[in-house]
């Protein structure tokens, strides 16, 4: 079997020169890639991931950018990353996870690299700068998530819009006509792109229903328990009785806290619908009517388009919304006179 010795021997640079060639960790001149990829394949050397990129086969490793802020939400964030990396896995890929907060610099690292056969993105905002990016290589790349500037990209997530709409209208059906959304934190509106777009479709179909719609957002940087329980007590005061509720479990166990000590049951007296949430609500405190936020979903099927693309299919740019699904648990009734 060949060596590194022997590869750069042949092609006549240093053994570095050789392993940043195959490694991607410092730019080498196209001339003298040629001349290693020439000695790489005429000795038949295998130096494992890197001799396979030489060789035009793929290295089975899949990058996932998910940038790690101060505000991320890291029980919601990790589930993405698991299960992407669950549904890479079960199509024979590795994941390569990027955390940098500068989310750009390590997407441009590895599509140097070309360590990796396609990119992931993960919490994408509404002016992401790996839309760029993006655009400016062949690597096969999948957005989880919708930034205002998509053309020419592939995207996938839940029609967040379309979850908005049929919260409203559930409880407009039920007959009322005026609701409370509690929102995310305030930070989220706008660093993401997904919470805006709910609101929107929330907003859009209180407009088209005639029902008002009181927003709330939970805190600046992280979800504020006591501006939730506040929020929800004045709401209560103010003859609110309809609450959708699109942020984490700290909020949905807050709204719940206040309305058991004011004596007033869920679907009975308050209506409560909890609009995509990605945690289990079923460990709540009382069951809620829910349009879920599946990462599962969202996930597997970015792997698949990006296999498919791998795979030699000629997949066109294009956004991929999920439809949302209602499961009731009877928590949504008329209002009471």
């Amino acid at each position: 079997m060949s060596t590194i010795h022997e590869v750069a021997k042949a092609a006549g640079v240093s053994i570095s020169t050789v392993s940043y060639a195959l490694s991607g960790k410092r730019p080498v001149s196209e001339k003298t890639r040629l001349r290693i990829e020439d000695a790489v394949t005429a000795l038949g050397y295998q130096p494992e991931a890197g001799a396979r990129m030489l060789a035009g086969r793929r290295t089975h490793i899949f990058a996932l950018t998910e940038p790690l802020r101060a505000d991320t939400h890291a029980p919601t964030h990790m589930a993405f990353v698991l299960a992407t990396a669950v549904a890479a896995r079960r199509r024979g890929y590795d994941i390569l996870l990027l955390t940098d907060e500068q989310a750009s610099e390590g997407m441009n690292r590895v599509a140097a690299s070309k360590l990796v056969d396609a990119i992931l993105v993960l919490d994408v905002a509404p002016d992401d700068e790996r839309v760029a990016i993006a655009r400016s290589m062949r690597t096969p790349t999948v957005f989880i998530g919708v930034p205002d500037d998509h053309s020419d990209l592939t995207c996938v997530d839940l029609d967040f819009d379309a979850v908005g709409r049929l919260a409203v209208d559930r409880l407009a059906d039920a007959g009322h006509s005026r609701i409370v959304l509690l929102g995310q934190t305030e930070v989220s509106y706008r660093r993401s792109n997904f919470p805006r777009r709910l609101l929107h479709g929330v907003q859009q179909r209180a407009t088209e229903r005639a029902v008002d719609v009181d927003w709330v957002t939970t805190g600046e940087i992280a979800t504020d328990v006591a501006i939730v329980r506040s929020a929800v007590e004045s709401a209560l005061d103010q003859g609110h009785r309809a609450f959708i509720v699109h942020a984490v479990d700290d909020t949905h166990e807050a709204l719940l806290s206040v309305l058991t000590e004011r004596g007033l049951r869920i679907g009975v007296d308050v209506s409560v619908i909890s609009a995509a949430a990605s945690f289990d609500t079923a460990a709540l405190a009382v069951q809620i009517d829910t349009i879920p936020l599946v990462p599962q979903r969202s996930c597997e099927f970015a792997v698949d388009l990006a296999v498919r693309q791998l795979d030699g299919e000629r997949l066109p740019p294009e956004i991929h919304l999920l439809p949302p699904e209602y499961l009731s648990a009877g928590s949504v009734a008329p209002p009471r006179d």
